[in-house]
């Protein structure tokens, strides 16, 4: 089981740093630039764009947006590998051989994505960084002002109800596309509308989960 499990972790969470280090750094770039563009009131002091950045990145984009992405690649790798072993009868040989099948193909699977929160982590800190390069590097803010809206008010139960979203989330990408891979019936062509429906319900579940816990936690 342990090495499963680690098998697990190394293609759903270590195999998806790339991408969710590549979003997080050009959507806090983003949100930095826009921020910047809005401000024409002269009045309105610059550290505003360090703070709306982090506001941002931590409360929505890092959590929220890279667990709509991970749905896409993790949910539709989940479903389709369990989808493809219940289509070849590789699930009925396991059971044949006095195999948990459920046990042994999904288990690992929710207990690699316990592992997404420092995914989540690494997401924060790329979309700050690509924030704060932007913001600096694209004439917008100092860096000064950037660093001081960034401390500005912060509240670090913020980064607490994004970590206990994460755990959810990650809970949902690991369970919802096991359910339709493990139960699909039908050839290699349900296989691939089996994923689809997995990455539709698993978005589904994660925005309306993401009002839910906002209105619970910060509400």
């Amino acid at each position: 089981m342990r090495s499963l499990i680690l098998k697990e972790i190394d293609e759903l969470i270590y195999g998806s740093l790339g991408i969710i280090i590549f979003i997080s750094f050009f959507i806090g770039g983003v949100v930095s630039i826009q921020t910047a563009l809005n401000i024409t009131n002269p009045l309105i002091p610059r550290n505003l764009i360090g703070f709306a950045t982090r506001q941002s990145v931590i409360l929505e984009f890092a959590p929220t947006f890279t667990s709509i992405i991970m749905a896409g690649k993790v949910g539709s790798y989940i479903t389709s590998s369990i989808g493809t072993m219940r289509v070849t009868e590789q699930i009925d040989a396991l059971e044949v051989m006095g195999v948990n099948s459920l046990n042994y193909l999904v288990f690992p699977k929710i207990i690699a994505m316990l592992m997404y929160p420092f995914a989540i982590a690494i997401a924060m800190y790329v979309g700050i960084l690509g924030g704060w390069i932007a913001g600096v590097f694209g004439g917008f803010s100092s860096s000064a002002d950037f660093v001081e809206g960034l401390q500005l008010d912060f509240i670090p139960y913020h980064v607490v109800y994004s970590f206990i979203k994460t755990i959810l989330f990650a809970l949902v990408i690991a369970t919802v596309p096991s359910f339709h891979g493990y139960y699909m019936k039908g050839g290699a062509l349900e296989v691939g509308k089996a994923s689809t429906t997995a990455f539709v319900w698993t978005s589904v579940v994660i925005i309306i989960l993401n009002y839910i816990l906002t209105q619970l936690l910060l509400g």
